[in-house]
């Protein structure tokens, strides 16, 4: 009875915890970058940057636009928001290094889901990219469960691969999932909601049973970041992650370089539109010259062109639908 009553009257929550003893659960969870000349602990970290240059990006999940609690795990909250940011190192042809973390959290929230984000965090960097860790970060209080990321990686040496490099008669390529993700959304909004359009968790475990791998597509991707580094060091001319489809960030890179890309049905799969416009796969869209070796798991998906601006199916013009944070979103939290 003594000992119910003793782990009853322990803090559970965040606000009962407090910053510090609620930082003093997450961080043990956590393993060190290798790049880390100092960690967390003071003010700021330090990271090497072997070659004198750093690349950096960040990125933002919000409760509702960007993800429903009762459908994602912790822990697969904090894989997604590893996973997100990683491959926009990788698409730069880089190596991640660090992240830099920050979480506004309600104070009412359950301190488990705190530990459960950190141990995301780092079971994605164990798999996608070893030798990076988490390195600092902030926690606040916000009405909203907000997960900011920020990602750093090395160049090696090598020149970054940007949008804009891709020419006439390059090779379209693409690595990783093309669709999956928008699959899994697809089925979570259409058997994972209530009969007034709330998420609901039981039915998302449900589906989880049936689709483990459309549903993990989507709340835990494992996008191809090893590939960033093979593509730079195999030639691509440009890259980037595809995060809001692919025929919408096909468009972002026709537009950065003056070109067009026209690309093959019968490379795209079965269904080609899904395809092209289903969003969040974060695979690795890039351009290599003509007669280029592949590396893997590129495939080629279509060509290059010369007209600027332009996106094509087998030389029928088409639009560049895709992911847009603000269409269609009904603030439904979930």
């Amino acid at each position: 009875m003594h000992e119910r009553a003793d782990q009853a009257a322990q803090p559970r929550t965040v606000g009962e915890l407090g910053e510090d003893a609620a930082l003093a659960r997450i961080l043990p969870r956590l393993r060190p970058a290798d790049a880390a000349l100092l960690g967390p602990g003071d003010d700021a970290a330090v990271v090497a940057a072997a070659d004198g240059r750093f690349v950096v990006t960040t990125d933002l999940m919000v409760h509702g636009p960007d993800f429903r609690l009762a459908w994602s795990t912790p822990f697969e909250l904090g894989w997604k928001a590893a996973a997100t940011n990683l491959t926009d190192v990788a698409a730069m042809g880089a190596r991640p290094t660090a992240l830099v973390v920050a979480i506004a959290a309600p104070p009412s929230l359950d301190a488990s889901v705190l530990e459960g984000i950190a141990d995301g965090l780092r079971e994605c960097l164990a798999a996608l990219a070893p030798g990076a860790g988490v390195v600092g970060g902030d926690l606040t209080a916000s009405s909203v469960l907000t997960i900011a990321v920020t990602a750093f990686g090395d160049l090696e040496g090598r020149p970054p691969v940007t949008r804009s490099g891709a020419r006439p008669g390059d090779v379209v390529a693409h690595a990783g999932a093309r669709g999956d993700a928008a699959r899994g959304l697809a089925l979570l909004f259409d058997e994972a909601t209530d009969a007034s359009g709330e998420p609901d968790s039981a039915a998302a475990d449900v589906l989880r049973d049936r689709h483990p791998d459309l549903i993990a597509a989507q709340l835990a991707p494992s996008p191809p970041v090893g590939a960033g580094v093979a593509a730079a060091a195999g030639g691509a001319t440009s890259m980037l992650d595809v995060s809001d489809g692919l025929a919408r960030d096909a468009r972002r890179v026709a537009q950065a370089s003056g070109v067009g890309i026209d690309f093959s049905a019968a490379a795209l799969g079965p269904d080609v539109r899904l395809a092209l416009a289903g969003g969040e796969d974060h695979g690795l869209l890039a351009t290599f010259p003509p007669g280029t070796a592949l590396p893997e798991p590129f495939e080629p998906i279509g060509l290059v062109t010369d007209a600027p601006g332009r996106l094509f199916v087998d030389g029928v013009a088409i639009d560049s639908a895709g992911w847009d944070p603000y269409s269609g979103w009904d603030g439904r939290a979930g």
